[in-house]
């Protein structure tokens, strides 16, 4: 069969990568044409649009970016019309793979969405499109499940796709002992920073988590860099002797770090289940920030607390998130035992209940039982 897979960030990327090393066992047949990134590309999909064309982050930079996003709608529109595709899968990415759900529906393309958009936490009244244009939705998230009921709509949970991928590259990483490449790394314990994925992500929280560094002169704080950014973009941030950066080795960082300070996002569960106490942060233009405390409808940003439903990591937001709050709870994380051990619990609890292994292959299932028609 032919699926049309379309992902608008890195964590969709990779999700989107280990379906189809999945559905590739199942069908011998499968053929791949994806919106995404290296890692989709990998596993043999066509690459029709990168990520970093992709990723707008915010109202206010969605806004003043309306007429290229609207023009990557229709080039996708014609895409798909010309591959004309057996299932188009979406992963999350709900603003642009909505459009393209209604479009392919009613092209009579099956349309099945991996990982829901978190409608929990806003417009809800997207509900109504989902009901009509999808014919197949899995959610990642265990009370997602709950949240569909409450609108009449079955979904399936295969479990959490990041589960396994941790699992895989903890054995990785272990079984080599120069995990993490870096140029004159010191003898010092590690503190990672995650700035995120998103240029305009980066460059809003990098600052501030770098200046805590001259605090902590005893650690070395290692930034977690993508590849397809320039040195030259990290390096303006790098100011203190105690910050190196390493670039595509995010998981090897975390599996040496004594602490992290996270951009809110996927990688604060990354951070999770490798076990490392963190602090979340999130800061966003100010239009942006002033509308989404309006529609925004959950207690927390981040998905560790959102899961558990209580705060078990510190978020900085906005004004909160300054370099006297970061190196406040910093020094807890690091110096406080009994805070730490505390944590590290609640990410045990939280483990269990986003199920056992094998998310990706019971997804895959899912996909190519319900297109084959069993």
């Amino acid at each position: 069969m032919k699926y049309y897979i379309i992902a608008g960030e890195a964590s969709g990327d990779l999700h989107g990568s280990n379906l189809m090393k999945h559905l590739k066992r199942m069908d011998v047949n499968a053929s791949f044409r994806c919106w995404g990134g290296e890692k989709m590309k990998a596993q043999g999909a066509t690459l029709v649009k990168h990520i970093n064309e992709l990723a707008f982050m915010g109202f206010w930079e969605v806004l003043v970016n309306l007429r290229t996003i609207f023009k990557q709608i229709r080039l996708c529109k014609e895409d798909i019309k010309k591959w004309k595709p057996d299932a188009v899968i979406l992963i999350d990415y709900p603003g642009f793979n909505l459009r393209i759900a209604e479009y392919a529906k009613t092209n009579n393309i099956k349309v099945i969405y991996y990982i829901s958009p978190q409608l929990w936490a806003w417009k809800q009244s997207r509900i109504k499109k989902i009901k009509k244009y999808v014919d197949k939705m899995l959610v990642i998230l265990p009370f997602e499940k709950d949240f569909y009921k409450k609108f009449n709509y079955n979904v399936e949970f295969p479990g959490h796709p990041l589960i396994d991928v941790i699992e895989d590259e903890k054995k990785k990483i272990e079984a080599n002992s120069n995990f993490l490449i870096i140029n004159d790394l010191p003898k010092k314990p590690i503190v990672a920073i995650l700035p995120g994925s998103r240029k305009i992500e980066i460059s809003k929280m990098l600052k501030i988590m770098t200046t805590v560094a001259e605090s902590f002169t005893d650690y070395q704080f290692i930034i977690a860099g993508i590849s397809s950014y320039s040195p030259d973009f990290y390096n303006k941030f790098i100011k203190k002797p105690n910050v190196k950066i390493v670039y595509d080795q995010t998981y090897s960082l975390l599996k040496s770090s004594e602490a992290a300070i996270v951009t809110s996002g996927t990688a604060t569960l990354e951070t999770a289940l490798f076990n490392v106490p963190q602090v979340v942060c999130y800061k966003a233009g100010k239009i942006s920030y002033s509308i989404a405390r309006r529609l925004i409808k959950v207690k927390y940003i981040s998905l560790v607390n959102l899961i558990m439903d209580k705060l078990i990591v510190k978020e900085l937001i906005q004004n909160n998130f300054n370099t006297y709050s970061l190196k406040k709870e910093i020094k807890k994380i690091l110096y406080d035992r009994n805070y730490r051990k505390e944590i590290t619990n609640n990410y045990n609890d939280m483990k269990y209940k986003l199920g056992g292994t094998g998310a990706s292959e019971n997804a895959s299932n899912i996909i190519y039982n319900y297109l084959k028609g069993e």
